[in-house]
């Protein structure tokens, strides 16, 4: 570690503080999807049924996903500094396979506790695993400007897909759809059961490619003072693009934006990128904010910060553990309020032990929100800490 002048310990606690503060906002778009009275049935991007409220308590979650695939790359980068091309690129397939099981095996379970398998869920690790052993790939055989490029050339690209119709649920747009453009592909398995691919492959990969190239700022002979005024210049910029292209209407997002009959619902309508696929647009307004968040947190060490940093330095942990206690809180809340095991496990649920119309108003969502993250406060403190006293190989997939 080189620490003479204290400067990878501000960069490691920046990168920590920032992943910790959108793992704690992240829970909130969790707990809402099981105990809003609308998780389960509303869309609180409509705008036709959604309020203000709801819309923002949504929208401030999509700063999560972007920024965990962002950060991964730049962890990648710097875990990697001491590792040859092969070493890095080894290490990154296999942890991104592993992802990948942990998502069918366990992250599917806590999804619809369904001990069946009815539905197979391809979400985050998927995207997470995947984007890993795409620049896995990459980093074995192009250097990080050369990754850097790549990951731009997909998020600045990627939309361009978007213009292209194959005939529908033929393999190649199947394929198309699981890896570059989908919202979401259900495809019904012969025994009954089906696999839901809420996330795509690519534009993901690519946000986490160019998180690996920002690791360059981030090397050991790097100027501290450049380092944040190009973050800062970086954000700022990509803020600014986000508002003219979005202003333009054109390339970038498939879902126009629109003049509604009040200012607060044109505000909700520009501001509705879309994420299922990460779009030009949703990338530059979530990435632009997020890079200025990691310059100025460089140096940051305040109560809040250091509590973040707790989070931050376990997001596996977190992000499984927490999933288990919101889905086991729901569990005993809905018996607790008098629904039945039938109701609590029907059929048609994908989630069981969530009936649709079960649910509180968005005040209480937000309690109970608080109450998960602290209640995971602990657990996260104590795994950080052990995760820095045992060195073991296996500790480095967690």
């Amino acid at each position: 570690m080189y620490t003479a002048t204290g400067t990878l310990i501000n960069r490691i606690r920046s990168i920590d503080t920032v992943r910790g503060l959108i793992i704690i906002i992240m829970a909130l778009d969790h707990v809402r999807d099981f105990f809003h009275i609308a998780g389960a049935t509303g869309d609180p991007t409509d705008l036709t049924t959604t309020t203000p409220a709801l819309f923002f308590t949504r929208w401030i979650t999509h700063y999560c996903a972007p920024s965990f695939m962002m950060l991964s790359g730049l962890s990648a980068y710097l875990s990697g500094l001491n590792k040859t091309p092969a070493e890095k690129s080894v290490f990154l397939i296999k942890r991104g396979f592993w992802l990948i099981l942990v998502e069918i095996v366990f992250m599917t379970f806590a999804f619809t506790f369904d001990i069946t398998y009815k539905t197979l869920f391809f979400a985050v690790f998927w995207a997470l695993g995947g984007a890993m052993i795409v620049l896995g790939i990459a980093v074995r055989f192009a250097s990080p400007k050369t990754v850097l490029i790549l990951g731009l050339a997909l998020v600045l690209g990627h939309n361009l897909l978007d213009y292209v119709k194959l005939q529908e649920n033929t393999p190649a747009d199947i394929l198309l759809r699981i890896f570059f453009t989908g919202r979401g592909t259900f495809l019904p398995r012969p025994d009954g059961g089906a696999v839901i691919f809420l996330y795509v492959i690519f534009p993901w990969a690519g946000i986490m490619m160019s998180g690996y190239g920002l690791g360059m700022l981030f090397n050991r002979n790097a100027d501290p003072v450049k380092r944040r005024k190009l973050l800062v210049l970086a954000g700022l910029a990509m803020t600014i693009l986000f508002v003219v292209i979005r202003l333009i209407n054109g390339y970038g997002d498939p879902a126009p934006w629109s003049t509604q009959d009040s200012g607060i619902k044109t505000l909700m309508s520009f501001m509705n990128v879309t994420k299922y696929p990460p779009s030009l647009c949703f990338i530059f307004m979530t990435q632009g904010p997020v890079l200025i968040l990691l310059a100025l947190t460089e140096h940051t060490d305040n109560a809040f910060s250091r509590i973040c940093t707790v989070y931050g330095r376990v997001p596996f942990f977190f992000f499984l553990a927490h999933f288990y206690l919101i889905h086991l809180m729901t569990l005993v809340v809905v018996f607790l309020s008098g629904y039945t095991w039938q109701q609590a496990t029907d059929d048609s649920l994908f989630f069981k032990f969530r009936p649709n119309d079960f649910g509180y108003p968005l005040g209480q969502t937000y309690l109970i929100w608080i109450t998960i993250v602290v209640a995971m406060y602990g657990p996260c403190k104590w795994y950080g800490e052990y995760k820095a006293r045992k060195r073991t190989w296996w500790l480095s997939y967690l």
